[in-house]
């Protein structure tokens, strides 16, 4: 829906108007549901709740009896649903209701009150309910929790007040002296228990400490301060010992290899020592002389012969070095291969030794940590005995009663006040819902702008409907001046109001109609031939043409009214002319139509500028009559002695021969009744013309109910008759 100009209207607007409309209903459907609910009340017997308030703690926050330590603990979120359960459950029901019948509880009768007498007179007492319990009416309870506290409030529902107040605070009792009776009997079942379990951990205990005893001395274990075996630490120092002869043997494995591997110049040991460095220094001092002296004298010299004799012996010595130092490295690392079997065989001795003594260590601590544990056990049971003890002697409650409940003065049901504003919620629902139902399935066109809304064309004016007379539409109503007395309308045929009445507003809206006709010329050529349809039958086709002609006529047009509707003529009956001769007697001659005088054309009619050519006699071959070539030759002719030229056309659904004139007109104008043709029929009429490039002026609503303009947000106008 278009929310903006002056053609659109907003969805809140539309909602408005369909609901101003069917005002009354909605009035009558909430009076009706007010009325229904207000009834219903009136059949439901009165109710009266009463409540009681209890106050319930979780046994695990005080100093109560928990077996087995803090995991059976009871869990504080669970705690208080369960004993909403209990509260409903039927034993405790059972039990309240044997109480109040050990008590002699009597519920008194009630005396019917004003509401009680009405419901008699108009038969809507209920059937009396079934007997409950001895001299209890039925009762219903509901438990309730309070959110965020420890507050739990009974409601016990009846017929009777005090019933309801008894049973309440029966089941209250009831529910404490229950929890009590509960705790005393788990108590007394977990002194039993714990009796007999302690006695049993004792025997277990004593049982353990022996066998450990006794283990420990055939064992032969012995253990340091913090609890090591001696054997243990020996093969420690064995391991640690181990650990360092495999290094010192891979050093020296290391320097061996290299040693027998690489020239004995090569090796570091002899490169580092000290010795052999200071021979290197004295042989390559002799050296030097040698070759001084060689330079001088000859190898036989004496002195060059002790030179030489020197380093020979230099070099001698020398090697007698080298040879010990790689055999030193040798036999160090003999020496540590040899300590590092030593000692792997020893290691691998003790750790046999501390194998089998680990086992008997295990054993060991196997029996001794079943003795601490049957020591926790027997402690923790001691001291539960003791608690249960303790509990005995205390003998608590953990829920108190807060507010005792009271008979109810007024009853709670039925919520009269309630149930009539439901009845006519209920009543406004189905309003909203039968006008919504209405309004989406009612697709036809209501008020003055939905065909332009829709089909994007000009409304050219809205016809109002009123008490016409004629085929199919009554008599017309002339709405005179407000202040002046009601007049008669004349009678006679609607399609000749224009004429007849020239002061009625239904006579305006057709002048209105002219005017925007004349208006919507482009480049100030208005339409000379004109087309006027309508989507399917009856939407006053032959009314709008023969008022519009009418009209025109007036302001002196020349106007030829032409009834193209060869199946169902109409136009002679309006003018009262007669129709042996005239459109379907044209298209059939062969005769040229330039030359045929006008007379022999058209006809007069009783107004001045205003003629007709009728559709003649029936024929089989209509289409072939319309496709004719004379047709075309017909309208040339006529284009030239008429202002203007309106043709009335069967509807556009139903058969083609408006399809077919359409080519041949200027403009086709639509025309469609209000609160008949639907927006899908006009909307396809509209395509047609289009697909067949026929341009549409717009549109004429006819038969608008004026009588319903406040509800559509239009006021009618005021037309005074002028005196006479």
């Amino acid at each position: 829906m278009n929310m903006g100009g002056e053609e659109g209207r907003s969805v809140v607007y539309e909602a408005w108007r369909v609901i101003r409309q069917k005002l009354p209903w909605f009035i009558g459907l909430v009076l009706l549901g007010l009325l229904g609910g207000f009834m219903v009340s009136l059949s439901e017997t009165p109710i009266y709740d009463s409540t009681v308030s209890l106050e319930i703690q979780n046994p695990s926050e005080g100093a109560n009896l928990q077996i087995g330590g803090d995991g059976a603990a009871i869990s504080p979120e669970s705690y208080l649903p369960t004993q909403v359960e209990i509260l409903q459950s039927r034993t405790l029901h059972k039990r309240a209701l044997a109480r109040l019948a050990s008590e002699n509880f009597r519920a008194e009768s009630q005396k019917p009150g004003k509401l009680d007498s009405l419901r008699h007179l108009l038969g809507l007492v209920a059937a009396p309910p079934p007997a409950g319990s001895q001299h209890i009416p039925p009762v219903h309870v509901t438990v309730q929790p309070t959110i965020n506290t420890r507050i739990v409030q009974i409601h016990c529902e009846s017929t009777n007040p005090a019933a309801a107040a008894a049973y309440a605070n029966a089941l209250a009792n009831e529910y404490i002296d229950s929890n009590l009776q509960a705790r005393w009997d788990a108590i007394n079942h977990a002194r039993q228990w714990l009796a007999q379990q302690l006695d049993e951990t004792r025997a277990k205990l004593q049982t353990s400490e022996d066998q450990l005893l006794a283990y420990g001395r055939a064992s032969n274990l012995m253990f340091t301060g913090d609890k090591e075996n001696s054997e243990e630490e020996k093969l420690k120092q064995i391991q640690a010992a181990l650990s360092e002869a495999e290094a010192d043997r891979i050093a020296k494995q290391s320097a061996f290899k290299i040693a027998s591997s690489t020239p004995a110049d090569s090796v570091p040991q002899v490169i580092d020592n000290a010795r052999l460095s200071d021979y290197q220094g004295q042989l390559a001092d002799l050296k030097r002389q040698l070759a001084e002296l060689e330079a001088e004298y000859t190898p036989e010299h004496p002195k060059v012969k002790r030179v030489q004799a020197q380093i020979d012996q230099l070099t001698s010595t020398m090697q007698t070095d080298r040879n010990n130092v790689l055999t030193r490295i040798r036999s160090e690392y003999q020496a540590a291969v040899m300590k590092e079997n030593l000692l792997s065989a020893a290691y691998k001795q003790q750790a046999q030794v501390v194998l089998e003594q680990t086992q008997k260590t295990i054993n060991y601590n196997i029996l001794e940590r079943d003795v601490e544990t049957n020591r926790q056990m027997y402690d923790t049971l001691l001291q539960k005995s003791r608690e249960a003890d303790i509990a005995t002697a205390m003998r608590g409650s953990n829920a108190r009663i807060i507010d005792t409940a009271e008979p109810p003065s007024v009853p709670s049901k039925p919520n009269y006040i309630w149930n009539t504003l439901m009845g006519a919620m209920v009543g406004l629902f189905a309003g909203l819902t039968w006008v919504i139902a209405h309004e989406t399935l009612d697709r036809s066109f209501k008020v003055p702008g939905d065909a332009s809304l829709h089909l994007k064309v000009p409304e050219l004016g809205v016809i109002p409907a009123g008490n016409l007379v004629g085929r199919g539409y009554g008599r017309y109503q002339r709405i005179a001046n407000l202040a002046s007395a009601p007049q008669e309308p004349p009678a006679g045929p609607v399609e000749l109001v224009t004429l007849r009445d020239k002061t009625s507003v239904i006579a305006e809206s057709f002048r209105s109609v002219v005017t925007s006709v004349l208006h919507s010329a482009e480049n100030g050529a208005a339409p000379r031939v004109i087309l006027v349809s309508s989507a399917i039958r009856e939407e006053g086709k032959t009314t709008v043409v023969s008022n519009l002609g009418i009209a025109l006529a007036e302001i002196e047009q020349k106007v030829l009214l032409i009834d193209g509707d060869l199946r169902k003529p109409r136009l002679h009956e309006v003018f009262n002319v007669p129709n042996d001769w005239g459109l379907s007697d044209l298209l059939r001659e062969k005769s040229s139509l330039r030359d045929c005088p006008l007379e022999a054309l058209v006809k007069r009619t009783a107004v001045a500028d205003l003629n007709i050519l009728t559709a003649g006699p029936g024929t089989a071959s209509i289409s072939n009559l319309l496709y004719s070539h004379r047709m075309l030759e017909l309208l040339q002719r006529l284009r030239s002695e008429f202002d203007i030229v309106l043709i009335d056309t069967p509807p556009l659904l139903d058969i083609t021969d408006a399809r077919i004139l359409g080519r041949l007109a200027d403009a086709a104008v639509l025309v469609f009744r209000a609160g008949k043709t639907s927006r899908d029929a006009a909307m396809v009429a509209k395509r047609r013309l289009t697909d067949d490039g026929i341009p549409v002026l717009g549109t004429i609503l006819n038969g608008w109910d004026i009588k319903n303009a406040g509800s559509y947000g239009y006021s009618p106008y005021d037309y005074y008759t002028p005196s006479s």
